[in-house]
């Protein structure tokens, strides 16, 4: 199920303050996370703790979930990830989506949410949901804005324990997967 061929098995993350030209689209490739790229997924989810839109990970529970990320890298330089996190047998959640300064507005974060909802289809969810300080970003995708108490499954697996719970600032965004879901309407592919 991998996107792209085998990597170098030292991953590696530059700090977002080295002077190195950015990455082009094209540059960036994506497949299914290792646990050896632990390191490097936390190393790009603790440089971009700072603008507080990520909850802090460990590298035990990202060497566990490593293959539910979709990574993306520019020659062995990690720069982009996501989790795709299941809540239930049919609720996934869009989790640690980060892209590294010099990959922004070049559409990686865009790829790698499209590459969560084609797996979410092909795992069988029928709701991709995401938390997130810009909703914006995700209703430009077809998300659709709802209530904190719509993600029961959500607040159960993880709010309750959260430190910020009930003063987080995020907003609960959702995508249906399924056509009854959207009123008849194709879902997204």
């Amino acid at each position: 199920m991998t996107l792209a061929t085998a990597m170098p098995d030292a991953p590696a993350v530059l700090p977002a303050t080295t002077p190195e030209a950015p990455p082009s689209p094209a540059a960036v490739v994506l497949r299914t996370g290792r646990p050896d790229d632990a390191p490097a997924l936390l190393a790009l989810i603790e440089a971009h703790l700072e603008e507080g839109h990520l909850l802090p990970r460990s590298l035990s529970e990202l060497t566990r979930r490593a293959p539910r990320f979709v990574v993306g890298r520019t020659g062995a330089r990690v720069v982009a990830c996501a989790e795709l996190a299941p809540l239930s047998a049919s609720v996934a959640e869009v989790r640690s989506l980060v892209v590294h300064h010099d990959a922004r507005h070049d559409g990686v974060g865009r790829q790698l949410v499209d590459e969560l909802v084609r797996r979410a289809h092909v795992h069988g969810f029928d709701t991709l949901s995401a938390f997130t300080h810009r909703p914006g970003y995700f209703v430009r995708m077809g998300f659709s804005l709802v209530p904190h108490h719509w993600m029961r499954d959500k607040i159960a697996a993880d709010c309750h324990s959260c430190a910020l719970f009930r003063r987080c600032g995020q907003s609960a965004v959702v995508l249906s997967l399924t056509e009854t879901a959207r009123g008849g309407r194709p879902a997204r592919r």
